[in-house]
């Protein structure tokens, strides 16, 4: 466990990546939200998607965790399952952070009236709806998730090549629209639409913690073989 935690404190010797850039992408984007509210004129309230910026970049935190760190721990005798776990430890404490300070905003928007605009990005109703600890179970799963592909997406890199990362990345694009395809070839979108109403952010979230644990695997297993 030792070696596990000194992994950890190896990914988080530049705090830059996985705390003070995405902050600063969370607040530069907050503030042009608040611009935004305040330019829209109707009383009713506004919703914006901008808090999503800094959750996708957890996909870049993935790749880099990988491709910058690896190579060196490989050099200090640190074995590939050390490697893997102190990555995936660092990545969910930064997650945690992540969608803590969501959840702090949310609440903050709520007690302000959406920043006196009625204007919000933190809280959105459909994700807070089983309330604040849902909510960061939402975020948190959100974060994870673009960590494990940008993770996971590296590691084919390293142990396959190009061909086979360009390959899979196709054939990934290629698996959602056919089943785009198939969803709408059959009109089953209104059948979609009801399982997502049915399960909730919250069953959402919970079925893309499994995800996040199958692809993780898939990623342990690619990285046993990958090359520094």
């Amino acid at each position: 466990m030792s070696r596990v935690l000194n992994v950890v404190r190896l990914q988080l010797i530049n705090r830059q990546t996985f705390l003070w850039v995405p902050l600063i992408i969370l607040g530069s984007v907050l503030v042009a939200s608040i611009l935004i509210y305040a330019m829209i004129p109707t009383p009713g309230p506004k919703y914006g998607g901008g808090g999503q910026a800094p959750l996708w970049y957890f996909f870049g935190i993935g790749l880099t965790a990988l491709t910058l760190t690896f190579p060196f721990s490989q050099a200090m005798s640190i074995t590939r399952r050390e490697f893997f776990l102190g990555s995936m430890i660092a990545a969910a404490a930064g997650a945690a952070v992540m969608a803590l300070v969501f959840v702090l905003g949310g609440l903050l928007e709520l007690a302000t009236g959406g920043w006196g605009l009625n204007g919000y990005m933190f809280y959105l109703p459909w994700m807070w709806e089983a309330g604040p600890l849902a909510a960061f179970v939402v975020y948190f799963t959100l974060a994870m998730f673009f960590f494990v592909i940008g993770f996971l997406g590296a590691t084919v890199y390293k142990r396959w090549g190009a061909t086979v990362t360009t390959v899979w990345s196709v054939g990934a694009g290629v698996l959602l629209v056919g089943a785009a395809f198939v969803i709408t070839r059959f009109a089953l979108w209104e059948a979609v639409g009801e399982a997502v109403m049915t399960l909730g952010a919250l069953g959402l979230a919970a079925w893309g913690l499994v995800l996040v644990a199958l692809l993780s695997v898939v990623a342990f297993l690619a990285l046993r073989r990958a090359t520094p």
